[in-house]
Order: structure tokens, then C-alpha cells, then sequence
């Protein structure tokens, strides 16, 4: 049976569709397809008032990746560095690095020795001083545990040594954002050396104030 299109009719269309639709889910024995083609059969709609497409399968969109990173991971620096492989004794410039932050700021909290290294950093990428963590920490007059261009040993079998080791890797690969930001000179907090009342202050961590 026919019926005539008329104006208005797209409704009760859209109400036969479904219910055609659904029976046709019900019945495993309809094809897909069969339903809609029982409507274009039923009632004449010009592909100008209407117009249907199909999507052959299943859409599916994937989800963006979230980046991961040891920061987003460690909810503190102390779990960070708990987490670092600590087990081979570094060399070279790590050596040096680590160093600084046991010799400076053993006895500070982890993100002071973490100030202390990134200062470090900052001085060797910095095109003004040396341009390896050893040449900073070498040069003269700036780090005073230095003793002659020599820097002395650690106790490697402490845990100050362990800790240090840890925030040197950390700051060397940049895990962990410093409070110290881009600061290129600190001192400790009971002295008042001249120079620093040419530098901006960028932080005051634990008992050393770090300047750009």
C-alpha cells in the first residue's frame, strides 16, 4: 500500500522508522537495511526533502595519549627521589653536579639541594660562565668547599651521598621545576655578601637566597 506524500508528513516518517528499526533489531532474521528499505517502499521522498546516509561500520575515534612524565607520576620530590636508581656511581659532569649538592646543601631540605644544582645548571647553560657542570663548580672563587680546582670525596656510603646522587639526576634531566627558577648565584641566608645588591632575588629556600 501507498501513501501519498504530503507536507508535514516527515514525523509520522520518523515515527515508522523507528518502530520498523526496532523490530528489525529484534529479529535476528531481518538483514540490515530491510526496515529502512520497507519505509522507502511505504512512502516516496524525493532526495531533495530528504536525504539519507549511511556510515558502513563501526566509528570509532581515538582518544588523545596523555603525556606521562616522572612529574606528573610523583606526587612530591622525596617519592622522585626515592624512586631514582641510585645504584651506579655517576662520572663526569654528573659526579660533579652531585657533588655540589652534597658539599653545599647536604643538610638542607630536597628542594634546597635541588636549588643548589639547578643554580649549577643555569650557570652552564648560561653562555657566562663554564660550559660544563665540572667548570662551574671548578671555578675559582665561587664554590668553597673547592680547594685548589680540586673537589674532595664524599662519603659514598651515606645517605646524604644517596640523596644527592638522586637530585642530580633529576635536575640534570629536568624532572623536577626548582623554586629557584633561572637564578645564577645564591649565598647563605647569614651573610650579606655586596654583590648581591645588584641582583634580583628569585628565592629564599631552607638557609640559602638564590639571585638572578
Amino acid at each position: 500500500m501507498r501513501f501519498p506524500f504530503r507536507s508535514g508528513a516527515i514525523a509520522p516518517v520518523a515515527l515508522l522508522l523507528f518502530v520498523l528499526t526496532g523490530a528489525a533489531a529484534a529479529d535476528a532474521r531481518i538483514q540490515p537495511g530491510t526496515a529502512l528499505q520497507a519505509v522507502q517502499d511505504a512512502v516516496p521522498i524525493s532526495a531533495e526533502e530528504a536525504e539519507i546516509r549511511f556510515v558502513p561500520g563501526t566509528v570509532v575515534q581515538e582518544l588523545p595519549t596523555l603525556a606521562t612524565s616522572p612529574m606528573a607520576s610523583s606526587p612530591s620530590l622525596a617519592e622522585l627521589v626515592a624512586q631514582t636508581d641510585t645504584s651506579v656511581e655517576p662520572s663526569g659532569d654528573l659526579l660533579c653536579l652531585a657533588q655540589a649538592v652534597y658539599f653545599e646543601a647536604r643538610g638542607e631540605s630536597l628542594d634546597g639541594q635541588l636549588a643548589v644544582a639547578q643554580v649549577v645548571i643555569n650557570r652552564a647553560q648560561s653562555g657566562r660562565f663554564a660550559d660544563s657542570y665540572c667548570g662551574v663548580v671548578t671555578q675559582p672563587s665561587q664554590f668553597s668547599f673547592v680547594r685548589g680546582g680540586r673537589i674532595p670525596s664524599a662519603d659514598h656510603g651515606s645517605p646524604a651521598w644517596t640523596r644527592a646522587k638522586a637530585i642530580a639526576q633529576i635536575a640534570d634531566q629536568g624532572q623536577w621545576r626548582s623554586e629557584a627558577g633561572d637564578a645564577l648565584y645564591f649565598h647563605a641566608d647569614h651573610v650579606r655578601p655586596g654583590w648581591a645588591r645588584a641582583r634580583t632575588a628569585r628565592a629564599t629556600i631552607e638557609r640559602h637566597v638564590f639571585y638572578r
